[in-house]
């Protein structure tokens, strides 16, 4: 498929800046992909479509204060760092991303905080605007961490940026409640729909859950920039499924009861670890696969979702699970409804 065909209209106003007030009270449109009926729910309602021993599968990544702003040696000019990942513990090695790129070169010395309470020194080139940055901390690596985190800024992503700054709330918001695995700069956001009282309503109702891990990069928000789909190169990111995630999963297909991949994070590290007869391996490692339609998914039958923006990897994926033409045309529908869109939007479940 041609990337042209995933362009949609978005109104601005389409586009959350805020979560609903309650978690698990967003709005969900309920797809049947078979038929193409839709329901117009409530995010809690979400349990009326789960049965007994039914598998629920949730990324347990936790989000980290990926952004910092600080101030280049001798200019004093002031430089943004956004933290891609960590490389080495013992020696505080850092792949970041700089702003803006054309100032900020090898041997520089860039100073964090009020009180310069932390200094970098840029050591690599990785990309036009990557860096490999040493931050140079007498402290032990616990005590570095805490300052490290207490200097960054909740990575919001540009499509809320756009449209105000960050708030003391989204240090909350911008994180699932059963996060736990410290590692990704994006929010798995179908899982930020789902509230304490809603976890233990599944379970009391028999649903397994059960938790994998993929650390979210910047890649989700990164633009498609070729025509051809199979010319594009996803970002490689970190995933865990364990031997136990493994065994639930598995269980629940040879019962053949409903999977339910929470976001299309899950979805992606599930399809990324198949079995050559269809069960789920466990892994340890990193993926760069990117699903677009036609795919054919192994594992899951369910899908939990927000809305994606326009030409994004994500809504591919979706279109991929419940099928371009009757995804396309909710979609549609979804806008016309006044659905909002994005990290801190509504979600929807596709039923296959």
């Amino acid at each position: 498929m041609k990337l042209s065909e995933f362009k949609l209209k978005i109104p601005q106003e389409s586009i959350a800046l805020y979560p609903s007030e309650n978690r698990d009270e967003a709005r969900l449109l309920v797809l049947d992909a078979k038929t193409g009926k839709v329901e117009h729910r409530i995010f809690k309602d979400i349990v009326d479509y789960f049965d007994d021993k039914d598998v629920l599968v949730l990324n347990n990544t936790r989000v980290f204060p990926a952004r910092l702003y600080g101030n280049k040696e001798r200019t004093g000019a002031r430089i943004e760092v956004f933290l891609l990942r960590e490389l080495n513990r013992e020696q505080y090695l850092w792949d970041v991303l700089v702003d803006p790129a054309r100032k900020i070169r090898i041997g520089n010395k860039l100073y964090f905080g009020d009180n310069e309470e932390l200094v970098a020194e840029v050591i690599d080139n990785t990309t036009s605007r990557g860096r490999t940055i040493r931050f140079l901390c007498e402290e032990d690596y616990d005590t570095f961490k805490k300052i490290l985190f207490s200097l960054g800024e909740t990575p919001l992503p540009d499509h809320i940026l756009d449209g105000r700054k960050v708030e003391a709330d989204d240090q909350n918001r911008f994180q699932n409640i059963f996060a736990t695995e410290e590692g990704s700069v994006a929010l798995p956001a179908a899982g930020a729909h789902f509230s304490r009282e809603l976890m233990k309503r599944l379970e009391i109702k028999g649903v397994d859950l059960a938790y994998l891990t993929l650390h979210m990069g910047l890649g989700n928000f990164s633009a498609v920039e070729v025509e051809d789909l199979t010319k594009h190169k996803m970002d490689s990111e970190r995933m865990i499924i364990t031997p136990e995630i493994a065994d639930i999963v598995n269980n629940a297909r040879e019962q053949k009861k409903n999977i339910f991949a929470c976001g299309t994070t899950v979805l992606r590290a599930m399809e990324s670890s198949v079995s050559m007869n269809g069960f789920l391996k466990p892994y340890d490692g990193w993926t760069n696969k990117f699903i677009f339609p036609p795919y054919d998914f192994t594992i899951a039958n369910r899908l939990i979702s927000n809305f994606h923006l326009s030409q994004s990897t994500m809504l591919m994926m979706v279109c991929a699970f419940g099928g371009f033409d009757v995804v396309k045309k909710t979609y549609e529908l979804a806008i016309k409804e006044g659905y909002k869109f994005g990290s801190y939007g509504d979600a929807m479940l596709i039923l296959k």
